[in-house]
């Protein structure tokens, strides 16, 4: 996924309100911006962080500046929460997904288990139909291991239910980590953070849900998929 522009270097001040932050321009101009991530975003909003922005020109918007990417010890981190599923759609046709570029049509967002929607839906006349559920990944504090989730996530853990659900009912049912950095070999469930989390991946991985990870290639003219990485699942627990 290439950036219709190249991004807008900047320096952090503060991020606050889940949905603002503060900024300084390298022309040394104040700046308030708005951040596409309403979660922790734990270890990634350092003040004196160098950040890059994307630039918005409509007159509707009341912020012209957007939270991109962090860079912190000198790797670039993809932060923007609506960008995943469309990196997702790349590393699936790129075949870094199991098989699941061979099936044959994708859609988008459909309608199913308890009044959700489903990031991809992919079908095929002999495979049948597998949901895929995507998650943004940008937490690590261990050189090489990439975590989820970064804070309690109650709707992550109904996916995961969810997803179960589908599973029994002889469908494929994915969990899809997308992980906007380069520098994670392994994917971890990150049960200190969210016990219930890992308890619901658990159970779903016992009632047949799949799950991958991939890592990106982040840099201020784009985000690409670059490589499947290792989920390292848990050892289950007495469900």
């Amino acid at each position: 996924m290439k950036f219709s522009r190249p991004l807008v270097p900047a320096t952090l001040v503060q991020r606050y309100k889940r949905f603002l932050f503060d900024a300084v321009l390298a022309d040394g101009t104040s700046i308030t911006g708005s951040c596409p991530n309403t979660g922790s975003m734990r270890g990634l909003t350092a003040p004196g962080s160098a950040i890059w922005l994307s630039e918005h020109d409509s007159p509707t918007r009341k912020y012209r500046h957007m939270l991109e990417i962090v860079e912190v010890n000198g790797m670039h981190v993809g932060i923007n929460t609506g960008l995943p599923n469309r990196i997702a759609e790349e590393a699936i046709a790129a075949g870094m997904v199991s098989d699941l570029h061979s099936y044959q049509a994708l859609r988008r967002e459909q309608r199913y288990g308890r009044n959700s929607r489903i990031d991809i839906l992919l079908s095929d006349p002999e495979k049948g139909l597998a949901y895929v559920e995507v998650k943004n990944v940008h937490f690590s504090r261990t050189a090489g291991l990439a975590e989820f989730p970064d804070s309690p996530t109650e709707r992550g853990a109904k996916h995961l239910d969810e997803l179960g659900d589908v599973a029994e009912a002889g469908h494929r049912a994915i969990m899809l980590y997308l992980v906007q950095r380069n520098d994670c070999g392994v994917l971890r469930i990150c049960r200190e953070l969210d016990p219930v989390y890992a308890r619901a991946f658990e159970k779903a991985a016992a009632r047949g849900v799949e799950a991958y990870a991939v890592r990106c290639a982040v840099s201020p003219f784009g985000i690409e998929p670059a490589a499947a990485v290792i989920v390292d699942e848990p050892v289950l627990a007495v469900l």
